[in-house]
């Protein structure tokens, strides 16, 4: 066996700082290396009481892991910063029923390996433009970063008391969750979906899912997404742009051609239709109607084709308003329709075609009319969200559009109306943004649309 000595000579030998206590936390045993760290010499310090001899950098964390090792009877293993020898140390506690035999092994090398690349992970996820975050397998957030907030609009701290649910609208949910799901399941995903910003504004990301996998199992749910409402909007901008082009060309190739003849078909229509007694004369009547509608939409084509060069000059967009209600009056209290006005005489010029915009308020106008077979209100609201920008809303409360068709008014020859062209709202559309404005339209059905358009200021006037 070996003897006492032997042991103490062996334990002296070992690079490692290695000490034991007994059951009243004295001294028993020091070998050389641990007397580096109390900064003692070791046949001084043995009998010692322990802790008159720590240094406060490491008392309480020595403390609770010790005692814990004495009173248990359960080995502990741990990593400690010695500040005094600005060394990180992993400390191992062994319990007898004498005491503690306690190894301490620098481990400052590694430790500043691991920590290189903590720190390398970390700047990954802390100065990621994108949104990165870390889910639980039921979907609750564990981790966000500053891009993410940025994104979502929500700090970190209420993120991390959340799940995703409630930051998606419910018509995205379905496909969102089965995205995750799988996700969950170990298979990476790629979609694009929708989100619900902390103001209420919904916006559009593309999300990569990323399981987490440790020891082959899936233990939760990388996220990394980037918001592309700006994109989208740029692409449909664009889509629209190559309609409108679409448009033009087959309006310039084919409204010409259809309007000559067609002014002969009316003059001789008119001129048959004396002849004819009135008996028969109801034909003549539909013929007219339907060959006044042929020159509407040649009329509307041929504005696609090429609108009116008009100069822009600034002008009280009220007025040019007034001019439009007063002259819809007639017809809206025919159908039983009131139009409203609220706040537009507070509104400041605009640079503007008039001769259009009254074109665009009449237009909606007739929209909302048709929309109102049984009467109703229509009110146009004034107001000015920013300093730059004035908004007009022309509000109706008739059938409204289903939320699935909204986006496709402004194509062409598309309409909710039974005889509608669609190129109406197109011409519509094209005067707003021709005026540096925006067009946007919001619907429930059976409680009504607003046409929201905003314009900007003419901060020359």
């Amino acid at each position: 066996m070996v003897d006492f000595y032997e042991r103490n000579e062996i334990l002296d030998r070992i690079s490692d700082a290695f000490f034991a206590v007994n059951t009243d936390w004295e001294f028993t045993y020091i070998n050389a290396e641990a007397s580096k760290i109390l900064f003692g010499n070791a046949d001084q310090l043995v009998g010692n009481w322990m802790w008159s001899e720590i240094p406060t950098a490491v008392y309480i964390t020595l403390y609770a892991q010790f005692h814990k090792a004495m009173l248990e009877q359960v080995s502990v293993e741990f990593d400690v910063y010695y500040s005094p020898l600005a060394t990180w140390f992993g400390v191992k506690a062994y319990p007898s029923s004498s005491g503690l035999s306690i190894f301490f092994q620098d481990i400052t090398q590694k430790k500043g390996i691991s920590l290189e690349k903590e720190q390398h992970y970390e700047s990954l996820f802390k100065y990621n433009p994108d949104a990165v975050f870390a889910f639980n397998l039921e979907g609750n957030y564990l981790q966000v970063n500053p891009a993410m907030e940025r994104m979502i609009g929500y700090r970190a701290d209420e993120l991390l008391k959340m799940s995703y649910l409630p930051l998606i609208p419910p018509e995205e949910l379905e496909k969102t969750r089965s995205y995750f799901y799988h996700a969950a399941k170990g298979i990476t995903q790629h979609y694009e979906t929708k989100a619900i910003h902390k103001n209420g504004g919904i916006i559009d990301v593309k999300v990569t899912n990323i399981p987490i996998i440790v020891n082959d199992e899936v233990k939760g749910v990388f996220g990394v997404a980037k918001e592309i409402t700006q994109e989208n909007n740029h692409k449909m901008m664009l889509l629209q742009a190559e309609k409108l082009t679409a448009v033009g060309q087959l309006a310039a190739s084919i409204a010409h051609e259809i309007r000559n003849p067609l002014t002969s078909l009316k003059g001789f229509t008119q001129l048959i239709e004396k002849t004819l007694p009135d008996a028969k004369k109801n034909y003549f009547t539909i013929m007219k109607d339907e060959i006044n509608r042929i020159d509407l939409i040649t009329s509307e084509l041929l504005y696609l084709a090429k609108p009116k060069a008009q100069g822009f000059k600034s002008e009280h967009i009220w007025q040019i308003i007034q001019d439009v209600v007063m002259l819809m009056s007639s017809q809206a209290l025919m159908n039983n329709i009131e139009i409203r006005t609220f706040h537009l005489e507070e509104l400041p010029v605009v640079e503007c075609v008039g001769a259009q915009l009254k074109q665009v308020f009449i237009n909606l106008i007739k929209n909302a009319m048709e929309a109102m077979p049984d009467g109703g209100h229509i009110d146009i609201v004034g107001s000015r969200p920013t300093a730059e920008v004035i908004k007009v809303q022309v509000m109706d409360n008739g059938q409204g559009i289903p939320r699935e068709l909204i986006s496709k008014i402004g194509s062409p020859f598309y309409s909710t109306k039974e005889n509608g062209t669609g190129l109406g709202m197109m011409a519509t559309q094209q005067i707003i943004h021709s005026h540096k404005g925006t067009l946007e339209i919001t619907s429930q059905e059976g409680l009504g649309t607003t046409i929201h358009i905003c314009l900007p200021i003419d901060e020359q006037a």
